[in-house]
């Protein structure tokens, strides 16, 4: 039985196309042998098609059987049902490399897998696996992640001591308020300012000035003990700290141990004054009672009314305020 010569153009046109695409093609029978095995499968398998055609498919990747791709290859032959695999949880099954650096480190490239039942003309169906490389695609979103993750990290996060800025505070503030109302719980907030802290930086120069707001921050960090808590830098020398389901009681204890870790630092001050030779710090406290919720407006203008009293009454000292 002679080809005819259209038919021999059409099967070169074939093979040219196959081996000029940028992807895998590998075809099974109904046995699950390897019929077709193109050039791309041959550069990044690093097995030529004549060493694999007629091969038991699994027998090339035994570590393959019973899992996602031999369920998609089962799936086509025998339900005619085509699969795409979830790059997600199948992100190299096969022992693929970009190329010979990537073989000798054993990093496999990322893979997208679609297997698709295709009939050829005969009693037994066929099987279509197409294999794409995803790596450019997965390293870029994995650098759009990182880089959105800075993003957020330095929207969230002030740039000087490292801790929540006022935007993260305000977010937090509305949320643990809801919260708060929700689930009828308690809510305190501290407002905590560095006692002359302006006299500080006169004499001292803006670098020790920032040297001291980087301390009191990290030194109030350690001394919270749940990761609900947030400390915020509010502004300036000023900074705020959130107390989920916690009340009255609760807060001052709080408050009385962050007064005396700042002031446990043992950062000496300088100015004649201020009063204690060391930095210190005032702190106003509000509690929102979780039968009587209020806004964060009238929360914040309480721990602010607290902490002007504290000053006002000589510093270094804890003052709590009632709600209006």
């Amino acid at each position: 039985m002679r080809t005819a010569p259209g038919q021999v153009e059409r099967l070169s046109l074939l093979e040219s196309t196959l081996g000029a695409v940028d992807l895998g093609v590998v075809v099974l029978d109904g046995a699950r042998r390897v019929v077709l095995w193109n050039e791309w499968m041959e550069r990044h398998a690093g097995l030529s098609a004549d060493s694999v055609i007629g091969l038991d498919f699994l027998e090339l990747y035994p570590e393959l059987r019973q899992r996602r791709v031999d369920a998609a290859i089962g799936q086509a032959l025998r339900d005619n049902f085509p699969s795409l695999l979830s790059q997600t949880l199948n992100k190299s099954p096969f022992a693929l490399y970009s190329n010979p650096a990537a073989a000798a480190r054993s990093e496999r490239m990322q893979q997208a897998v679609a297997v698709t039942p295709i009939d050829v003309g005969g009693a037994t169906r066929h099987c279509l696996i197409q294999i794409h490389d995803v790596s450019v695609a997965v390293g870029r979103e994995r650098l759009l992640r990182e880089q959105t993750m800075v993003l957020r990290s330095q929207t969230f996060s002030d740039g000087l001591t490292g801790i929540a800025n006022r935007r993260h505070f305000d977010v937090a503030m509305e949320k643990e308020l809801r919260r708060a109302k929700r689930n009828g719980s308690a809510l305190s907030l501290l407002m905590i300012d560095i006692d002359h802290f302006k006299a500080y930086n006169d004499q001292h120069g803006h670098q020790r000035g920032d040297d001291c707001l980087i301390q009191v921050a990290l030194a109030l960090t350690e001394l919270l003990l749940r990761p609900s808590d947030l400390l915020a830098r509010y502004g300036g020398e000023e900074f705020a700290v959130i107390l989920p389901e916690t009340g009255a009681a609760g807060a001052l204890e709080m408050a009385e141990i962050m007064r005396a870790g700042v002031r446990a630092l043992g950062i000496p001050h300088g100015h004649a004054g201020a009063g204690d030779p060391h930095i210190t710090v005032s702190i106003g406290i509000a509690t929102q009672d979780g039968n009587a919720p209020v806004d964060v407006a009238a929360l914040i203008g309480a721990a602010d009314r607290a902490l002007y009293v504290a000053k006002r009454s000589g510093r270094n000292r804890v003052t709590a305020q009632a709600l209006m």
